[in-house]
């Protein structure tokens, strides 16, 4: 019996990412945030540009954490979304080795409704 292929789209941008798990019953949906809030960027403004891009890194690489955390159990990923934020992820992926089978697309697109996003995994995923 051969193994189930695990897929899963993730429409993101840099404060937030909408994980729609593909399966035969439609789509499945969760959302990640990045949790560097507008007020968080104020203050950290006003300790000076350093402090802002220091935090910011870190706050980036904990929501990238996350995702990566989800993404190695699939076998099957379509990043898409409107902001680079997918390409960063990517190129975090394709240096980490354990990600290596796993294959991974990734598609710029628009910002998208719920309904937009779920017909774009759908078609994706039906049509690879």
């Amino acid at each position: 019996m051969a193994a189930i292929r695990k897929k899963i789209g993730i429409w993101m941008d840099h404060s937030m990412a909408h994980l729609m798990e593909y399966s035969n019953n439609g789509v499945e949906v969760k959302t990640i945030e990045s949790n560097f809030t507008q007020q968080q960027k104020v203050n950290s403004l006003q300790k000076g540009e350093l402090h802002l891009h220091n935090v910011e890194l870190q706050k980036q690489a904990k929501y990238y954490k996350k995702l990566i955390d989800i993404i190695k159990k699939y076998n099957q990923v379509i990043l898409f979304g409107p902001t680079n934020a997918k390409e960063e992820l990517f190129n975090v992926l394709s240096a980490d080795k354990r990600f290596e089978n796993i294959k991974i697309n990734v598609e710029p697109t628009d910002k998208m409704t719920p309904n937009e996003r779920h017909a774009f995994v759908l078609d994706f995923f039906l049509n690879k």
